[in-house]
């Protein structure tokens, strides 16, 4: 198997540089190459695709060091560049001549080792490589990635019918544990495993939304989180990708699948939808779509009128029963909403089983697909499971509707089934073959099946695997409130009594938490019960110091976001592994309040640590609670104190856990907190006349004044003489009462009624 060093991307678009982004990401050298403008800057293409990985808002980079990785370059001047690479990615456009006279070029000038490849989606392999050497062919693969490449999950691997297994080999194991993708083996056949599925759900959802005259926002309603989707649903995710892109995905799928595909019932544009792209209404990128920001305030386009109203989140009991219940309380549901769910769920798990055995024999692959290139929960399949084969089966036939043959076949059964601890999934054949990933990769959604949870609530569960207690957050967003407490400390207790290895805090889900239940505050402020709120937050506070001061490892293995109250169970754990694109930080001004789990606390001990000056670990730690600033990185985390010099990342989120079960018997337990000399009132002063600066340029509301205040009190010690010492407990004293006072405001309120209700940061 070859080894990977140095690589070659042609191409340097959305895909192209978002792949030459993430190798260099992985610290591996990489030439981005484009053609040459006719400008007096010979590489602006290239470097076009560069500005874009600097995105601030979607970063396809990781850090300074990672873009000192990438060369830029052109096609006529810079060819000579790939001569030595192991990998060369082709990314230009989908247009069969342009890539095969890019071979013919490649073959004659790059050694006899270089593995090349496509991204496309659409030209099968054997065009592609038509009329190329034996030689060429078999080190040719397409490597399909996903955008954004540095954040979806998934990449496609297919092989040629002449492709070696050991460049298959190199590709597979480089793209899995350098790059952090999820490699799903496809056949070369037409839209080959996510896009089959994902488009045509997409597209199925559309059609039904209009056939049942649904909002854009009733709609995404439904086709999202309730069914274990993207909150974005099917309107927001056609503005989030483009609507005139997705237009012409759907066109490009039907022009290649074969003419009896079920896909061609959906495929047909709307002629709405064909009216916006031509008023250049396209989605996010021209700021109008289905959905339109308007200042602090989001619109929803009307479909009776084409103007854009004022958008109110859906609030229906079907769905907070849907939360309960799951699918089946939607599905079951006589309404409109249940009977489109139903339909659009009913026709895109029949098409996923219609491409069993034809287009796979592994339908855990097609599952894997939705789940790493959709960010699906869970697979078709597995929403088969939690439906019922049967039900399923049987209300198809009694709507007169086409059962597909693998589901009749599987009647009686399910698709996964958990059998000595180990979780085995259904063959065509109707045998069960264990899942085996590779070496190193633990899932732990996969995990949980073998396992029976040590207690479990609404909020949290605890399970005890491989000799340690596993903490899984599980509440909408994971948001923290007294239940998941309850689960963290119960564990901690437990595995000190029955001398268990430690305790990690992992989940599965998309993100490790958002932090603490907005809800519960909302709650508390509504029935005016503040000694309530200060009884969870003095409880969050301990649970978080009986995590550090515990005989017992605690780690912290966080993937997605860790904002909050999240981050600040991160932020007390002993040791964490995160994922490299794990995303930190204390994000409580948004909302109108300040950390008060421990969040400012630990952050002026962190920046006094790393600045070895109070003063100036004070400042530091008021400026970045104050603006809210989060690492989208490792790296930037560092440059924030976020972590210590001993946490770790992994490329590859499906590593993580298995490394924090490794790194537990060497994990050093956290120090407590000596106490600080604080920097005192003229500090806070020099804080207060800060805010008032930015008020008056207009940089902060009146309101961002008041919680800077209360941050500012926290880090500085207030009115007190420089130098007066404050214990940790004086501190996370402060924080609570902080909080309390703002959760009094009308201004605060306001913030949080404002974010559950409608999804926006109000600017007060």
């Amino acid at each position: 198997m070859n080894k990977i060093k140095k690589v070659g991307v042609i191409g340097a678009g959305t895909m192209g540089a978002g792949i030459a982004g993430q190798v260099a990401n992985a610290g591996i050298e990489v030439w981005l190459l484009d053609l040459p403008s006719d400008s007096d800057n010979v590489n602006s293409l290239a470097e076009r695709g560069l500005q874009r990985l600097k995105d601030p808002d979607m970063p396809g980079i990781m850090s300074k060091e990672a873009e000192q990785l990438i060369n830029l370059g052109n096609t006529r001047d810079h060819f000579d560049e790939l001569k030595n690479c192991d990998w060369i990615a082709e990314a230009v456009v989908e247009r069969l001549d342009i890539k095969q006279a890019l071979y013919r070029q490649l073959n004659e000038s790059c050694k006899d080792s270089t593995i090349i490849t496509s991204n496309t989606s659409t030209i099968p392999i054997s065009l592609l490589t038509e009329g190329m050497p034996k030689s060429f062919c078999e080190r040719f693969a397409i490597t399909h990635f996903f955008n954004p490449v540095r954040f979806m999950r998934l990449l496609e691997l297919v092989r040629g019918e002449q492709t070696r297994q050991d460049v298959m080999d190199t590709l597979d194991v480089f793209c899995e544990t350098m790059l952090g993708k999820g490699v799903v083996p496809c056949l070369d056949t037409p839209g080959f495993l996510a896009n089959r599925v994902g488009v045509f759900a997409i597209q199925c959802a559309l059609h039904k939304a209009f056939k049942y005259n649904l909002s854009p926002i009733e709609a995404d309603a439904f086709f999202g989180r309730p069914l274990g989707l993207p909150k974005t649903g099917v309107f927001g995710l056609y503005d989030l990708i483009g609507i005139d892109l997705m237009a012409d995905v759907a066109k490009s799928l039907e022009n290649i699948l074969p003419e009896n595909d079920a896909f061609h019932k959906f495929a047909s544009p709307i002629e709405f939808v064909s009216n916006m792209i031509a008023n250049g209404q396209t989605g996010n990128k021209n700021e109008q779509g289905f959905y339109k920001q308007a200042g602090d305030e989001k619109k929803v386009i009307d479909f009776l009128s084409g103007d854009y109203v004022d958008h109110e989140r859906l609030k229906t009991p079907l769905l907070e029963k849907a939360e309960k219940v799951g699918v089946t309380a939607i599905i079951s549901d006589e309404s409109k909403y249940g009977l489109f769910i139903w339909e659009v769920l009913s026709e895109t798990l029949c098409y996923a089983a219609s491409l069993v055995p034809e287009v796979t024999e592994d339908l855990a692959q097609i599952d894997d697909a939705m789940k790493l290139g959709y960010n699906w929960v869970k697979g078709p399949f597995e929403l088969i499971d939690e439906i019922g084969i049967d039900y399923l089966v049987n209300r198809l036939k009694k709507s007169g509707k086409d059962v597909p043959d693998f589901l009749l076949s599987s009647l009686n059964n399910k698709f996964y089934n958990t059998t000595n601890s180990v979780l085995s999934v259904l063959s065509p054949s109707g045998k069960l073959s264990p899942i085996v990933r590779p070496k190193g990769v633990l899932r732990f959604s996969e995990a949980r099946q073998t396992l029976v949870p040590i207690n479990v609530n609404e909020s949290a569960s605890w399970f005890e695997y491989e000799g340690a207690a596993i903490v899984e957050f599980h509440s909408k967003a994971n948001a923290l409130d007294s239940q998941s407490l309850d689960m963290i400390s119960e564990a901690v207790t437990y595995s000190e009594k029955k001398g268990l290895r430690g305790v990690i805090v992992h989940n599965d889900f998309q993100h490790f938490s958002c932090g603490v239940s907005l809800w519960s505050v909302r709650e508390c402020f509504e029935k005016n019960d503040f000694d309530g709120l200060d009884a969870f937050l003095t409880y969050f506070q301990n649970t978080m110091l009986q995590m550090r001061d515990s005989k017992l490892p605690v780690i912290a293995a966080p993937v997605g976001m860790s904002i909050g109250g999240g981050f600040e169970v991160v932020l007390h754990a002993d040791h964490v592994v995160s994922h490299a694109n794990s995303v930190m930080g204390l994000v409580e001004s948004f909302v109108g309040v300040v950390p008060a789990g421990g969040g400012c606390k630990e952050m002026l001990y962190r920046w006094t640590e790393k600045l070895n000056d109070t003063q100036k670990g004070a400042w530091k730690s008021f400026m970045n609670i104050g603006l809210g600033r989060k690492a989208n990185s490792p790296q930037e985390a560092d440059a924030l104190a976020m972590r210590r010099a001993d946490d770790v990342f992994q490329m590859n989120r499906d590593r993580i856990l298995n490394i924090a079960l490794s790194k537990l018997d060497d994990t050093k337990k956290a120090s407590q907190r000596s106490p600080l000399a604080l920097s005192g009132a003229e500090h806070f002063k020099e804080m207060l006349e800060w805010l008032e600066v930015n008020n008056k340029k207009g940089m902060l509301t009146p309101h961002d004044v008041t919680v800077g205040t209360e941050i500012g009190r926290i880090m500085s010690g207030g009115d007190c003489p420089a130098g007066t010492v404050f214990s940790e407990q004086e501190i996370l004293d402060a924080e609570r009462s902080s909080f309390i006072t703002l959760a009094q405001t009308q201004e605060t309120q306001a913030r949080i009624v404002s974010m559950l209700d409608n999804g926006v940061t109000l600017r007060n």
